[in-house]
């Protein structure tokens, strides 16, 4: 059983610890904002923050995420307003919105850091693969976004990412079977941040 900590709730997966994050979180944790996309860490569609970093969760175990900090693309703001999804539609940067929400989250992890990044910053950062081919308009996104974090624009405050959060008394989210067929226990009760993220393609599929 491995406990972590998803969206500030804490949560145990009655799972394999060998279990990639990205099917607890998907098929046991009901979180499909983070995409599959190839299974080998290269396109970044899975990407979610742990403890500030973006990191690819079909990469990473749930043993390796044991006692982590995890932030998924329906925690980033729950009124849709974070600086980095009200960029993205400002610059038109979402085409079939698929690979949008792994972008999202390098996006907020890098401005979280460095919230006046450079071109060569933002493509050292954001290595995630578009079939769409947004990449001209995700740089623009992403300096736009910062801009908003430095106070040059008003697109609302940001929100915390990772990291330092306190789980209070949120319920906890009990995982059972092994992934990719994992399901909810019947008694489980799963984190309630699982809202649409609005603008960073947050979906079932």
């Amino acid at each position: 059983m491995a406990r972590l900590t998803v969206n500030n709730q804490p949560v145990q997966f009655r799972m394999d610890p060998d279990t990639p994050l990205l099917w607890a979180l998907r098929e046991a944790a009901n979180l499909t904002g983070t995409k599959y996309g190839c299974g080998v860490g290269d396109c970044g569609a899975c990407t979610v923050i742990v403890d500030g970093e973006a990191l690819r969760s079909c990469q990473l175990t749930l043993g390796e995420a044991e006692g982590r900090f995890v932030t998924t693309i329906e925690a980033l703001a729950q009124d849709r307003g974070h600086p980095v999804q009200q960029a993205f539609l400002a610059e038109q940067a979402i085409q079939c919105g698929f690979c949008t929400p792994g972008m999202v989250m390098a996006a907020a992890a890098l401005l979280a850091h460095n919230a006046d990044p450079t071109e060569d910053d933002i493509k050292a950062a954001l290595t995630n693969l578009c079939r769409c081919g947004v990449y001209p308009r995700l740089v623009r996104a992403v300096q736009r976004a910062g801009q908003a974090m430095r106070g040059s624009q008003a697109y609302g405050p940001a929100v915390a990412v990772a990291g330092g959060a306190t789980a209070g008394d949120a319920p906890v989210a009990k995982a059972a079977a092994a992934a990719p067929d994992a399901q909810t226990s019947p008694d489980a009760q799963t984190s309630d941040a699982a809202s649409d993220a609005g603008g960073a393609g947050a979906s079932r599929n």
